[in-house]
């Protein structure tokens, strides 16, 4: 549970998130992304993997509001890359890969490792799903392949490349505006750092952040990923100016 102290910082990180206009790609791809994520909801098997996640709690790290904006970004980012194929029944399905790519890619995310460690129990879990060997690979490939910072292994089948690539894209938009209003307090409960010590550090790890905005891996992460990472910044400035001020740091 949030201190006094903590709850106030958040309450600052969310009233400066309404006060900056939302990511681009809310606004101009609005449409794919609704339609994304009325497949995710609509399509059994989809749901059945968010009542499994689901089960898993705080393991998730994150949590699962979390896991969901990245499902439902990651299936948007695959019907926007494939949009010119022309063959809707492999759209639909790149699109549920995506989802369930999406909804286990922090299945082990309290471990070291945690990418290897879900790519590992997706693997197993999978086997219990109605997927081909070469869609669980790519699955699993997908979300060992999601850390910022490490080298990404390409696809062994190169036509499901987009979603691994989308995996990644869609988890890194998170490093935006999520980062300041819900990450940064999901991942601090556990270990009751104190808000001046996590203020002291502060400042570096934005810099982390600022990093990211080189990664991303499709072009239409390309394009808006690094407009997440902005208005993310933004919020993270002035969160740190506020707070600093406060506590006199």
């Amino acid at each position: 549970m949030l201190s006094e102290e903590y709850l106030e910082a958040q309450r600052i990180s969310l009233r400066i998130a309404s006060e900056i206009d939302p990511p681009r790609f809310y606004s101009e791809k609005g449409k794919v992304v609704e339609a994304s994520r009325a497949a995710l909801e609509s399509h059994p098997m989809s749901r059945s993997m968010c009542e499994l996640v689901e089960e898993r709690g705080e393991r998730l790290g994150h949590g699962m509001a979390h896991v969901l904006k990245v499902a439902v970004d990651a299936g948007a980012l695959v019907l926007i890359e494939i949009a010119g194929e022309g063959r809707e029944g492999r759209k639909e399905r790149t699109l549920l890969l995506a989802h369930l790519a999406g909804l286990l890619h922090d299945i082990r995310r309290d471990e070291p490792e945690h990418a290897l460690r879900g790519a590992e129990e997706a693997e197993l879990i999978l086997r219990d799903f109605d997927v081909g060997d070469g869609e669980r690979n790519a699955i699993v490939q997908a979300i060992r392949n999601h850390e910022a910072f490490k080298p990404a292994e390409p696809l062994e089948n190169p036509s499901l490349q987009v979603l691994s690539d989308a995996l990644y894209d869609a988890d890194k938009f998170r490093w935006g505006p999520d980062n300041f209003t819900e990450t940064l307090w999901s991942m601090i409960v556990p270990f009751g750092i104190p808000l001046e010590a996590l203020l002291r550090n502060f400042l570096p790890r934005m810099e982390g952040i600022r990093r990211i905005a080189e990664t991303f891996r499709t072009p239409t992460g390309k394009e808006y990923g690094p407009d997440f990472i902005a208005r993310g910044l933004e919020i993270g400035e002035r969160l740190y100016r506020e707070l600093a001020e406060i506590y006199g740091i």
